[in-house]
């Protein structure tokens, strides 16, 4: 801190010294106006860097600012106090732990000296004159220790002569020139001079010779041995400051491990019945978030702490770790549902807690955040299950850190956006417009940014306001946007019946513009799919700009960019963008990220998660993500678009089947939430069962043929008995998965996913080959339909007139090559969710097409799709309350 002539000296030696034998050694440097809240936060990020081993303070603290040199020394982390000045380590030393601190080097270079003269000094006795906390406390500790008896003199010790002429080891450390006098040391002493003093010298250049606190010329005529000054001790606390911060490096790489976190795992202590999900998380103290950041690698100005147990990732991680090699990439599906879902969350959650708990494998979970939708309806909350949770699981489904509330402040500023454009070119001349959207300011007009683009892409290339002609006004001002190609809606991250077809404008002020419009859940906005696919801020602006709202009257798309808004977007999502940070109950890292619609859109978490995680745990650890709904609709949109966009290549697929869902594709009365399960799915039903892995084994092929290995994991429950998990087990086996395991992760937690987790890392280890499905350079129905034969197993598509007219447009308005995302139902592999097992011969019929042009594919739409959930007669919400006393919320789940 600051510029001290003396201090930036001694820097250069250390720097020299380092460099001579290879320590890569920085000086960071802070102007004399730092505070001490700047030099704390420098602190703590060398705290957290793996890559530093050790670092030093320079003292004094030339700044100009008050800052508390104790306060200073103790924020270094004992292990990386390369200078031994932390209360820690001196408490250590003090003690007598000498293995497990770090002495100052002065101290330390002094007692290399003694033992350079091969003297033993368990019995000596020995003096140490100084008393301060760099040199005399230390040394006399050090002495100590090494079973010298040892007397402690100062400026208050009456009979200092006396003392000094006892000594076998005299060390002197009192800043004071020339106080020991020669004829005071035992003969044959050995004498440690640590003194720097100036004395006026008329024969020096500088008027001042530099003398240590021994008479040196009389001393050495008494001393056995004798340190001189300049050039004795000083030489060897920079050899000593060289030596710490080896040996700091040594523990470090005994410690940890390269490639293995030193992570603390959490012990469940599990319960017959199972508690219901909200007992279980709040039964579990999570770890504090900033200690699993710091676990799994990541440093201190990486992560943004909300509140103990979550926290935000900068994205400045994936760019330090860019070099990294990438670990295991692992997708979790599943086989076609039953209405209450077979568990793929749980069984993420269950896998990354076998992994990592169990056979200690560095190993991340990436995952959907929840809309607050279903958690107040019908279905709950979406954090895994028994005791495979994220936790805390009401952090985790209501508002985490408001991603969901900024993607619908930015959804919904881009829909008032197009009607207050509409609105204005309505009532207004192009002058007025203009005049409006390019405002004279103290005399002067000017382009924003974001006007110059749209001039450049109307062809106009002017920066000079003045300049337009009447025409290029008339094009800059009108976007001309055709009401009836409106595909922008306003979102709310509430299931409300109501606001799926509104009619907006009825207020006075909007002079009878009035038009009909709807309202969608927050998640199903395509700046959530824009969130989910972006691989870095960048991007993510260039895709909202990209978004298309409308066509204009000319059948030309009307995008974010030309409405101005692209800017304001970023801003709004800036933060969103990075990944959130949360943990299992048994201490694993869970990313919870994105979380876009699995039908509209492709329903997998965010690509920029994913990579990070991947980095973090390094060549030979785990990511494991989920795709949502079945292989045939999460999956498929997990290859062909998320791992197209991204770039990532994916080692393994796990299918997760139930017995329940199998029973069910066999010809199994229908399930339905919220009423009991038929007697067919209570009892032991061979035939039944055998008849339904139709399903999962046109599953197990759909994920073969983007060449990865798949393990199924059956999902166990306790009526499912021992032969029909047997049953699925060979089955699934005989399909041509790699590996089939029974899990019973949801009553164990890590412990039952443990042979899911063996069976994953074999597979792992085997080729993949992965490949796509389709070319997207293909035509649209080509690839509408390799999808729908090859996938859902149908023998043709037929589109509707509505859907060929948007093949053209799409076509015509350069579009075509997006790759296709199929928004169909989830309960079958064909259209007609009635349809169970593995039906063929069936034509899929494509009602429409629709464009997420910024998010990067077209969305077929086969049947019709539900982008605004009602609440039930009775929703959940009848059960969530909040203990106003403890703060707990009870009834989630």
């Amino acid at each position: 801190v600051g510029n001290r002539d003396d201090s930036n000296l001694y820097i250069n030696m250390k720097l020299k010294a380092a460099a001579e034998i290879g320590i890569n050694a920085n000086h960071i440097k802070l102007p004399n106006t730092a505070t001490e809240a700047d030099v704390l936060k420098c602190i703590a990020s060398l705290n957290g860097d793996p890559a530093v081993h050790g670092f030093i303070v320079q003292l004094p603290l030339d700044s100009d600012k008050p800052i508390n040199t104790e306060k200073i020394t103790n924020a270094v982390a004992p292990e990386k106090d390369v200078d031994g000045l932390s209360s820690i380590n001196a408490g250590k030393l003090s003690r007598g732990d000498l293995g497990d601190c770090f002495i100052p080097c002065t101290p330390k270079g002094c007692m290399e000296l003694i033992r350079q003269t091969g003297i033993q000094v368990a019995g000596k006795r020995a003096v140490v004159i100084g008393r301060s906390k760099i040199v005399g406390a230390p040394m006399h500790d050090l002495l100590l220790w090494n079973h010298a008896t040892v007397t402690t003199c100062h400026s208050k010790t009456s009979t200092l002569a006396e003392e000094v002429g006892k000594a076998d080891i005299l060390v002197v450390a009192a800043g004071k020139a020339e106080m020991v006098k020669g004829e005071w040391i035992k003969p044959g002493a050995i004498v440690i001079d640590c003194g720097i003093n100036h004395v006026p010298d008329s024969t020096k250049a500088s008027g001042k010779r530099v003398v240590g606190d021994v008479a040196y010329s009389t001393a050495k005529e008494k001393a056995s041995y004798i340190t001189p000054v300049p050039g004795g001790v000083g030489p060897m606390t920079v050899a000593m400051l060289m030596q710490s911060t080896v040996e700091s490096a040594q523990r470090f790489l005994e410690k940890f491990q390269p490639g293995k976190w030193n992570i603390q795992y959490n012990q469940l202590s599990l319960k017959v019945p199972v508690p219901s999900d909200i007992e279980i998380s709040q039964s579990y103290m999570p770890k504090p978030i900033d200690q699993v950041a710091q676990e799994v690698g990541l440093l201190p100005d990486e992560v943004e702490l909300y509140g103990q147990t979550k926290a935000k990732v900068h994205l400045s991680a994936l760019k330090r770790l860019k070099n990294q090699p990438d670990g295991k990439y692992v997708v979790v599906t599943g086989i076609t549902p039953t209405p209450l879902g077979e568990g793929k969350s749980t069984t993420t959650v269950g896998l990354v807690q076998a992994l990592g708990a169990h056979l200690h494998q560095n190993v991340f979970a990436c995952v959907r955040q929840p809309s607050q939708g279903p958690t107040f309806g019908i279905k709950g909350g979406a954090a895994g299950g028994g005791y495979c949770q994220v936790i805390p699981m009401e952090e985790f489904n209501l508002h985490l850190t408001g991603d969901i509330h900024a993607i619908t402040a930015a959804n919904n500023l881009v829909a008032a956006a197009v009607d207050a454009r509409m609105f204005h070119e309505l009532t207004q001349t192009d002058q007025a417009l203009y005049n409006r959207l390019v405002p004279s300011v103290n005399g002067v007009r000017k382009f924003s940014d974001i006007q110059i683009r749209r001039l450049q892409k109307l062809g106009i290339n002017k920066t000079d306001p003045t300049a337009l002609t009447k025409e290029e006004v008339n094009l800059f001002v009108r976007l001309d946007i055709d009401p009836g190609t409106i595909t922008w809606q306003r979102v709310l991250d509430t299931n409300d019946r109501f606001l799926r077809k509104i009619t907006i404008g009825q207020s006075p002020t909007e002079k009878g513009f009035t038009r009909t419009a709807q309202f969608d859940i927050t998640v199903s906005s395509e700046i959530m799919a824009v969130l989910a696919l972006s691989d870095g801020l960048d991007d993510m602006k260039k895709r909202l700009g990209r978004m298309v709202v409308a066509s204009n009257k000319r059948g030309e798309p009307v995008t974010t960019d030309d409405l101005g808004v692209t800017g304001a977007l970023a801003v709004l999502m800036k933060d969103a963008v990075k990944p959130n940070l949360m943990q299992t109950l048994e201490g694993t890292p869970v990313f919870v990220h994105a979380g876009p619609f699995a039908n509209i859109a492709h329903g997998n978490s965010s690509v920029l998660a994913d990579k990070i995680a991947l980095k973090l745990v390094g060549k030979e650890g785990f990511v494991v993500t989920e795709a949502g709904f079945g292989a045939d609709i999460g999956m498929e949109k997990f290859f062909n678009i998320k791992c197209r966009y991204s770039g990532l290549r994916p080692h393994v697929v796990v299918l997760v089947a139930t017995v329940r869902a199998l029973k069910m594709h066999g010809g199994g009365p229908a399930v339905t939430a919220g009423v009991p399960l038929p007697k067919e799915y209570m009892e032991e039903n061979l035939q039944l069962l055998a008849k339904g892995c139709s399903n999962l084994n046109k599953q197990i092929q759909n994920a073969r043929l983007f060449g990865v290995p798949v393990v199924v994991a059956v999902n166990a429950f306790k009526t499912d008995t021992k032969a029909e998990l047997a049953l699925v087990v060979q089955l699934a086996r005989e399909a041509g998965a790699f590996d089939a395991v029974e899990c019973t992760h949801w009553a164990e937690g890590g412990k039952g996913a443990v042979a899911l987790a063996r069976a994953v890392q074999r597979a792992s280890e085997t080729p993949s080959n992965f490949r796509f499905l389709y070319n997207v350079e293909l035509p649209v129905i080509d690839k509408i339909r390799l999808i729908a034969q090859q996938i859902y197993g149908a023998s043709d598509i037929e589109l509707l007139p509505e859907a060929q007219e948007k093949v053209a447009l799409y076509t015509k308005q350069g579009f075509g090559n997006l790759p296709i995302c199929m928004a169909k139902t989830h309960l079958s592999l064909s259209h007609d969710p009635e349809q169970k097992g593995a039906p063929t011969g069936f034509i899929l019929p494509i009602r429409d097409i629709r464009a997420s042009v910024g998010a990067g594919f077209l969305y077929p739409l086969v049947g019709t799709m539900s982008t605004m959930p009602g609440l039930p007669t009775r929703p959940c919400f009848y059960d969530i309350d909040l203990d106003t006393v403890s703060g707990e919320v009870n009834g989630l789940f």
